[in-house]
C-alpha cells in the first residue's frame, strides 16, 4: 500500500450554479481545460468513465465510478481499476450569477514516482496544476455566460 496524497483547490465563477454544473457534468470535455488529462470516455454505464492522464513523460490509466451525484451541488468519484484515486467537486451558490467550486482530489502515489520525488514537492506541483485547471474551467464557463461578459464590459 502506497502513500496517499490529497489536494483541494477552489475558484469563484461568475455564472449560475446550474451553468457551472452543466459544463462540469460533460466529463468527456475535461481535456479542454484539464491539461494533464488526455482523454475521458464514458462507458456503457453512465456512472463509469475511462481516464488517461499524461504528464512529465508518464502515462496513467484508470476507470472511475461516480459514487454520489447531487445535481448542481456535488459529484464524488473513486477509481475502480488502474491509478488509485478518489475525489469530489462541490458547487456553492454565492449569488444568482456567482458560484464557488471546490475540487478535492486524492490519489495513491504511484510506485514508479515514489523513489523519484519527495511527496511534498509532487504535492506542490499537483496542487498548482489543479488550481490552473480550475482557473481554466472558470474561464471556459465565464466565456459561455452572457452575464459575466456584460460584467466584464462594464468593468474594463
Amino acid at each position: 500500500m502506497g502513500r496517499w496524497l490529497e489536494h483541494s483547490v477552489t475558484a469563484e465563477i461568475q455564472a449560475s450554479v446550474q451553468q457551472v454544473w452543466e459544463v462540469w457534468s460533460d466529463l468527456e470535455s475535461m481535456p479542454q481545460w484539464m491539461r494533464w488529462i488526455e482523454s475521458v470516455e464514458t462507458l456503457e454505464d453512465p456512472d463509469l468513465t475511462d481516464w488517461t492522464l499524461a504528464a512529465q513523460g508518464f502515462r496513467f490509466h484508470w476507470k472511475a465510478r461516480i459514487t454520489q451525484r447531487v445535481e448542481a451541488q456535488q459529484l464524488h468519484w473513486e477509481s475502480v481499476g488502474g491509478l488509485p484515486t478518489k475525489g469530489a467537486v462541490r458547487f456553492y451558490p454565492q449569488a444568482p450569477e456567482c458560484t464557488a467550486v471546490k475540487l478535492s482530489v486524492s490519489y495513491e502515489l504511484p510506485g514508479v514516482l515514489a523513489p523519484l520525488m519527495e511527496p511534498s514537492i509532487l504535492g506542490g506541483i499537483v496542487t498548482k496544476e489543479l488550481q490552473a485547471n480550475l482557473d481554466r474551467f472558470r474561464d471556459l464557463v465565464e466565456s459561455r455566460n452572457p452575464e459575466s461578459r456584460q460584467l466584464e464590459s462594464r468593468n474594463p
